[in-house]
This record gives C-alpha cells, structure tokens and sequence, in this order.
C-alpha cells in the first residue's frame, strides 16, 4: 500500500500509467471485450488487470492520469451497435468520474464498435476490469502535467 495512492491501481497498472507519454491512448475495458489479444497489439504488448467495476477502476486511474485537453477524443466509449445515441448506466457512470476528476463537463466522444477495436489496437495500454455490464470499453488519451503541478 502506498499513502495517496487509490490502492485498486497495482504496479503493472501504475508501471505503464507512468511510462507513456503526451498523446498515448489507455483502453479500460469490460469482460467481454478481446482483451487479451488486442492488448498483444498495443505498445506494452501484454494485457493488463483491475478486477472492479468500470467506474471504479476510471476513478482510480483519473485520480494520477491527466486527460489531454488539446483534443476533442480524449475521452471516448464504445457505442451500443445500432443506436450510438444511447448512453448505458455503465456509461453514465464512468461519465460521472470523468466529470469529477477534472473538476467540470467533459463529454466522452462515441466511437463505432469496430473503430473502437482499432483504435484499442494503437493504444499504448489495455487494463481489462471486472466490469461485467455491455459497453463498458473507454479509451482515454493522456495528456500532460504543467511544470507547476504537485
């Protein structure tokens, strides 16, 4: 246990939050999501665990993790397949701490199923979560931390 440090974030998670840099994409993705062999495609090129819900395991991340506020994808789901408008509880819910960990609104893009997948494949990381709700898949690009920052 570390003091400040929220304790679902174990240090794989923490070794590669670290490591990447301005611009790198995380997926954080649910149950059913082809964790595994997508995460063999991204640059850590091993899949990486948090067994907790969607939300919780964003809180944790977006607790140390600076979204990147030069873009409009920083923060993106999974659409549900034919209705892209619609927006589940898990979502909701993962929109809630995205909210508070950067203090206002910052809406989540949708982004197509199989875009998704491609998109996950470029990522930097995938943490696969507990989460066993449909569409519980974000992708978050990182952003940076002022020279002024604690």
């Amino acid at each position: 246990m570390l003091k400040g440090i929220n304790p679902l974030l174990n240090a794989d998670v923490l070794q590669a939050l670290r490591a990447m840099g301005h611009g790198d994409d995380l997926i954080i993705a649910d149950t059913n999501f082809p964790s595994d062999s997508v995460a063999r495609q991204t640059v850590l090129g091993r899949l990486l665990r948090i067994d907790a819900p969607a939300a919780d395991v964003v809180k944790a991340v977006l607790s140390l993790y600076p979204l990147d506020n030069f873009v409009d994808d920083a923060a993106a789901r999974m659409e549900i397949v034919g209705k892209p408008d619609e927006i589940p509880t898990v979502q909701q819910e993962v929109q809630k701490e995205i909210d508070a960990a950067e203090g206002k609104p910052w809406p989540m893009i949708s982004v197509e199923r199989y875009a998704f997948y491609e998109r996950a494949k470029k990522a930097y990381c995938v943490i696969q979560t507990g989460e066993r709700r449909f569409y519980g898949c974000f992708a978050f690009r990182k952003g940076v931390v002022p020279p002024n920052a604690e």
